[in-house]
C-alpha cells in the first residue's frame, strides 16, 4: 500500500483560523515542513491466535477472543515485534508523511515491509473427551488443517498445521494442546548513539519501556539484548543523541 493525498495550502490556513477563532488578530503563516509518524494496525483477518499479545514486550495488545480480534492499545511503542510475529500478516506497519509545500499539502500513507519470524508446529493433539465438536476451531484455522463435523471428534491435519495456535485460543473447552517453535525477532533497525552530543538529562532512561538504556556516572550504558528497537528514546531525546534508523535492506 502506498497512497498519496493532496490538499490546497489555503485550505489548511482556513482550518487553522477556524480552530482558533477565539484568538484576536490571528494571521497564520504556515512554513514548509515535513512530519513523519508511524502506527500499527490489526486488520479484520486476525485469526485470534494471540501470538501478538503474548509476544508484545510492553503489553500493548489486548487479547483476541472468538468474538473479537486483537487490538493495539495506546501504549504501543512501535517496536514492530507483533507484525513480525503474526502468522497471517494481518498486522500492518503504516508510515504517514505530511509535507507542507509552497502551494499544497501532501499526505502519504505507506505500508512498511516487515520480515516474519519462523513459526513451526512441533505437535498438536485434541482431547476427544473434552471436544464438543462446536467447529469454532475450524472457523479460525488459517490453513484449513482442522476438520470439525457435528457429532464427530475434531481431526487436525498435522501436515497442514502451521502452529499458530488459533484453534487452541478459541476452543471453549481447552481441548487442544499445542507445542510449537517460534524463531527469534529479526533486527530491522539500528539504534546509534552520539555519546558526545549526550547531555546526561536521563530522558532516555526515564522513558525506556524495557530498561535497555541508562546513565551511570554521566555515561550512557546501553543493553542491546534488552532493546526492542522501539521509537521512544530516539523520539524523546532533546539533543538528537539517539537515532533509530531502518537497515538498508528494509523499506
Amino acid at each position: 500500500m502506498d497512497i498519496t493525498f493532496k490538499k490546497d495550502k489555503n485550505v489548511l490556513k482556513d482550518e487553522v483560523i477556524h480552530k482558533a477563532m477565539d484568538l484576536e488578530e490571528i494571521k497564520p503563516e504556515i512554513e514548509k515542513y515535513r512530519l513523519k509518524r508511524k502506527c500499527i494496525t490489526i486488520s479484520p483477518e486476525c485469526i485470534r491466535c494471540n501470538l501478538c499479545s503474548e509476544e508484545c514486550p510492553v503489553s500493548a495488545i489486548s487479547e483476541a477472543k472468538a468474538t473479537k480480534p486483537a487490538k493495539v492499545l495506546e501504549n504501543c511503542v512501535n517496536c514492530e515485534i507483533c507484525a513480525q510475529t503474526c502468522p497471517v500478516k494481518s498486522i500492518h506497519v503504516i508510515e504517514s508523511t505530511s509535507d507542507v509545500e509552497d502551494e499544497e499539502v501532501k499526505y502519504r500513507l505507506k505500508e512498511l515491509k516487515v520480515p516474519h519470524r519462523t513459526l513451526k508446529m512441533k505437535n498438536i493433539e485434541v482431547a476427544e473427551d473434552k471436544c464438543i465438536s462446536c467447529g469454532t476451531c475450524a472457523k479460525f484455522c488459517p490453513t484449513g488443517a482442522v476438520n470439525a463435523e457435528d457429532g464427530k471428534p475434531t481431526v487436525i491435519d498435522k501436515s497442514a498445521c502451521v502452529g499458530c495456535g488459533a484453534c487452541v485460543n478459541v476452543c471453549p473447552e481447552n481441548a487442544i494442546k499445542l507445542e510449537r517453535e517460534l524463531g527469534p525477532v529479526l533486527r530491522t533497525k539500528e539504534l546509534s548513539i552520539d555519546r558526545e552530543a549526550c547531555v546526561s538529562c536521563q530522558v532516555c532512561e526515564e522513558n525506556c519501556p524495557v530498561g535497555a538504556i541508562k546513565l551511570e556516572d554521566g555515561e550512557i550504558v546501553f543493553s542491546e539484548d534488552k532493546c526492542i528497537l522501539c521509537e521512544v528514546c530516539s523520539s524523546k531525546c532533546p539533543v538528537s543523541a539517539l537515532k533509530l534508523e531502518r537497515l538498508s535492506n528494509e523499506s
